[in-house]
């Protein structure tokens, strides 16, 4: 037997008929659900992701993050997020996240959770210590460098221009000479 598509529309719309399903053309109530972000105060911030630098709007209700989307006033993504930036929430929104720090003692195969308090105080002597280790005050020629070169820094591209600026004030005070930046590699 050979069904046309005409046919094949007659056949089944008569079978939904005598099924006894009806499709009623009445007009019905159209309804909205509140915005999720009613009521939220929104921030606008740039995407940590890459060297991009994509808007993003984020929207916190009593201090917690309930919504991230682009920004359609950014210059640069107008609106648009690649699929990392539009995951964005989940850096403040995820049971995994670590919010605590840890610790890993030398030669050690387990970690500890530690205070900030002590976790900055250990960050800070490791610097001093590495710092003092191999500081040159004044090179061959006699002229005088204030360097180290046993620690570095790789920037990030979340951090905007003034943040960049003290972070690199900071890394230029303690003699560093190995800068580098996420951007450029």
């Amino acid at each position: 037997m050979q069904v046309s598509r005409r046919s094949f529309l007659k056949i089944s719309g008569g079978a939904v008929m005598a099924g006894g399903m009806s499709l009623s053309l009445k007009p019905v109530q159209a309804h909205a659900d509140p915005l999720k972000i009613r009521y939220a105060k929104e921030t606008t911030t740039i995407c940590p992701y890459c060297a991009v630098g994509c808007g993003i709007i984020v929207s916190a209700r009593n201090g917690k993050v309930i919504n991230t989307e682009g920004d359609p006033d950014h210059p640069i993504n107008k609106g648009s997020l690649c699929s990392k930036g539009g995951s964005i929430a989940q850096l403040s929104v995820n049971n995994n996240r670590l919010d605590k720090p840890l610790y890993r003692a030398p030669f050690s195969k387990e970690w500890k959770t530690v205070t900030w308090d002590w976790a900055l105080d250990k960050i800070a002597a490791n610097i001093k210590k590495s710092r003092d280790k191999d500081f040159t005050f004044k090179n061959k020629k006699g002229q005088t460098v204030n360097r180290t070169t046993s620690i570095a820094s790789v920037g990030s591209s979340a951090l905007d221009n003034e943040e960049c600026f003290i972070y690199q004030k900071f890394l230029r005070s303690l003699g560093l000479v190995y800068i580098e930046h996420q951007a450029r590699i």
